[in-house]
């Protein structure tokens, strides 16, 4: 063992006689750096495996190492230490070997005396340092000659890296007028090297633009300024570039500079200043109230909040009751508007003091009576030729409907403002009085009524009157007249509607059959009260009575109970209906009310009879429809007898016809043939089949059909497919439309004698028949006995309407 060598000894379990112990030395050289070491039990490991269980003491061999550090950014390989077994004796029976972080790419060792060499150049501040481990190896047996062992190869940091800056660029702002010292902003920069090596990473502040108004603390990079009262009106921002070295500034170190943007906010350091003494206007007589005079502008050398101001006009003169000022929020401006109308005859010339003050004053700065300016108006008034000038801004009158024409509904009146006094001419604008129900006094103004007034037609007229001066520029001017037409009672209330009441059989005597109500078109419904009476003769009717519900609305009452249709198909009910005004008006109305077979839930489909209302006070409208009626019953006269008359001679025929029975889904076109003695007859074109119909109910007349439709047409969105009016609807259409001999026939075959074979005129056949011979070119002679079979093809000669 050499000098300076620790020597450590441990006890092992040993297997085999004649191994040496081992000692680990540790070289330490000046400078470099001692690692640690982790010894393993490899080879004790390997010995108690092999299973020995006898003790010997030996002395633990150890390692002799030299440098263990590397310098950074050195580009030659170059030894950096050397590991060696205090075993080895330099036989060559040792070899060495390395592993961990960097072996064989970054660090290689010479296996023979131990030496370990570097590949590549390397950076601390990429990675500091290396974790390795060196193993002992015999060359002989490949087995470990020491346990292996873990060292550290450290990297020594040069000065290779300038300092950054952090969190550029760098802005800040402080208030104008700020003290000596008010900190400004802080810079920081960092430096790569390693900060505990030297001065590498020792880093000093210093200013190179921005002096003498800004200074920047060497160590911490606070900025602070060193100026005392900047002002942003004369300069408002600054640029301060600030430097920063390592190595502590000294000679052969980095450098960087960053730059800081510093700006000086405002502050309320100035007062509002007027640059005119005296601000003089004109303005004409006829401008309109809240026109502009002018605008007017005091300085302030301040922005933002700071330069708000607020423009006032002296209370303590009269002039400014005429005219206000109001400050425009964009500008600034003081706007001068006209508050009242101006008369050149009456006031040519204003005078005013005008004021503006700052909002927000900060006496830190200035005192407060210094923050307002004042300045003189001069408001000049021009002479303009005026329209005439109406007493009233607008006319409203009222006038009854029933005024006579030539009625004087009310006066207008103008004058000339000017000095001149021109007379003046009225009249009223066409287009604005569409009805000419009114006329003018072109000389007083006068206005009167020029033809009558309906309330019902118009219950409000408005109007232009134009007043015109009759000199000079005929200037002119109009004002709107409202005229409110009142209500006279002058026209008799009816019913709301045209009713149709109808009463089922069966009715009960106080039940209630119809509800009434009323119009008027003087006044809404709920300004009249209507009174509904019987007229006089029919006060003691024993069929219906009259009850006035006392809501305008009234009730048709039933007072006995033996309505039928047999005694009587409909009843006529006079009513008599009064209105409240004054004078009280009425009509009379009356109301035809049908009797019907109703149905259990109050439907009347079959019997209704749609109701006619007839005025009482109309006898020659009455009478028309009477005519009409009598018109239509002796057409409907006519028509019967003629249907009479033709279905007679169908039946004077004795055609023979036998039906063949064939089954109701045959259909197929056959031709209708007649026997005779003489020969067979062809004249009939072919007839479509149909099923044959197997319904005998009763046949309904044609006036309960008409009645039928027109009732169920009538209330036909209150039932659907289910109900039974609509069921009992359909069964009737079909009754009548299987009953009826006038529409299109039934589908039916006939049955013939066959002659035979011998027959001169051939086989008899229906559909040979249709083959042989064309219906539109009968082969035979018509006879007495052939039968046509219009009742069959229905609506040949007439159709059937309801």
């Amino acid at each position: 063992m050499g000098a300076g060598e620790e020597m450590h000894a441990r006890t092992v379990k040993m297997s085999t006689p004649g191994v040496l112990a081992v000692v680990t030395v540790f070289s330490m050289i000046p400078g470099g750096l001692l690692s640690d070491i982790r010894d393993t039990q490899g080879l004790e490991g390997q010995q108690l495996a092999r299973g020995s269980t006898v003790l010997h003491h030996r002395q633990k061999r150890g390692w002799i190492w030299k440098q263990l550090f590397v310098q950074e950014e050195d580009p030659t390989s170059q030894i950096i230490g050397q590991v060696k077994s205090d075993s080895d004796r330099g036989t060559f029976t040792i070899k060495y070997r390395l592993s961990g972080e960097g072996a064989g790419d970054v660090f290689k060792i010479d296996e023979n005396s131990g030496e370990i060499w570097t590949l590549k150049k390397l950076d601390r501040e990429k990675k500091a340092f290396y974790v390795l481990q060196a193993h002992a190896i015999n060359t002989r047996t490949e087995e470990p000659v020491e346990p292996q062992s873990e060292f550290i190869i450290k990297v020594q940091d040069i000065n290779d890296n300038a300092p950054q800056f952090l969190n550029e660029p760098y802005v800040s702002s402080i208030p104008e007028m700020s003290p000596v010292g008010t900190t400004v902003a802080q810079v920081t920069a960092t430096d790569a090297d390693d900060p505990m090596f030297g001065n590498n990473a020792k880093l000093i502040y210093s200013i190179l633009q921005g002096e003498p108004y800004f200074s920047v603390q060497p160590k911490t990079g606070i900025i602070v300024t060193s100026w005392a009262d900047m002002n942003r009106e004369a300069r408002e921002e600054y640029l301060v570039v600030v430097q920063v070295k390592d190595m502590l500034g000294l000679s052969g170190g980095y450098s960087s500079s960053t730059t800081v943007t510093v700006t000086l906010t405002d502050v309320n350091d100035n007062a509002p200043t007027f640059q005119q003494h005296v601000y003089t206007f004109a303005l004409p007589e006829n401008a309109a109230v809240g026109t502009t005079v002018g605008r007017i502008m005091a300085e302030d050398g301040d922005i933002g909040s700071n330069a708000k101001m607020t423009y006032r006009l002296e209370d303590d003169l009269i002039e400014s009751s005429t005219f206000i000022i109001e400050t425009d929020p964009v500008t600034q401006e003081g706007v001068i508007l006209l508050g009242m109308p101006l008369d050149y005859e009456s006031k040519r010339r204003y005078m005013m003091v005008a004021e503006a003050s700052n909002n927000h004053p900060d006496t830190r700065f200035l005192p407060l009576d210094e923050f307002s300016d004042r300045t003189t108006l001069k408001i000049f008034v021009e002479d303009v030729d005026e329209p005439p000038v109406f007493f009233s801004a607008v006319y409203e009158w009222k006038i009854p409907e029933n005024a006579a024409v030539g009625t004087v509904v009310g006066t207008v009146s103008a004058r000339d403002t000017d000095t001149v006094k021109n007379p003046i001419r009225y009249s009223i604008d066409k287009k604005t009085d569409a009805t000419n129900a009114f006329k003018i006094d072109p000389n007083n103004g006068t206005i009167a009524i020029a033809k009558a007034l309906d309330r019902e037609t118009a219950d409000w007229h408005n109007m232009s009157v134009e007043a015109k001066e009759t000199m000079q520029n005929h200037l002119s001017s109009s004002v709107v007249v409202f005229i409110t037409v009142l209500d006279v009672n002058d026209n008799v209330p009816r019913l709301a509607r045209d009713y149709q009441p109808y009463i089922c059989e069966g009715t009960q005597a106080g039940e209630l059959i119809h509800l009434l109500s009323a119009v008027d078109p003087d006044k809404a419904v709920e300004e009249h009260h209507f009174y509904y009476s019987m007229v006089p003769q029919e006060r003691i009717n024993p069929n219906f009575t009259i009850r006035d519900n006392q809501d305008n609305t009234a009730g048709i009452v039933a007072r006995r109970s033996t309505f039928t249709r047999k005694d009587q198909t409909q009843y006529l009910l006079p009513v008599v209906l009064t209105d409240s005004g004054t004078p009280a008006l009425s009509s009379t109305t009356t109301l035809t009310i049908g009797v019907c077979s109703c149905l259990p839930a109050g439907h009347c489909p079959t019997a209704g009879v749609e109701a006619l209302a007839l005025s009482g006070f109309s006898m020659q409208t009455l009478i028309g429809i009477l005519v009409c009626l009598v018109t239509l019953t002796a057409l409907s006269v006519l028509m019967l007898i003629v249907r009479r008359h033709r279905r007679k001679q169908q039946e004077g025929t004795d055609m023979e016809v036998k039906e063949l029975e064939l089954p109701e889904t045959f259909s197929q076109k056959v031709l209708y043939y007649g026997e005779r003695r003489d020969g067979l007859d062809f004249c009939q074109p072919p007839v479509p089949l149909r099923p044959h119909p197997r319904r005998r109910d009763r046949k309904l007349r044609r006036e309960e059909v008409r009645a039928s439709i027109r009732m169920s047409l009538r209330e036909s969105h209150l039932i659907g497919p289910e109900d039974e009016v609509f069921r009992q609807f359909i069964l009737d259409r079909l009754a009548e439309a299987d009953q009826d001999p006038y529409v299109p026939p039934f589908d039916c075959l006939r049955t013939y004698a066959y002659e035979g074979s011998g027959s001169s005129s051939g086989s008899l056949s229906s559909l040979d028949s249709c083959l042989e011979f064309e219906p539109e070119k009968p082969v035979c002679n018509t006879n007495p006995y052939a039968v046509r079979l219009t009742p069959w093809y229905g609506g040949a000669e007439e159709d059937t309407f309801f």
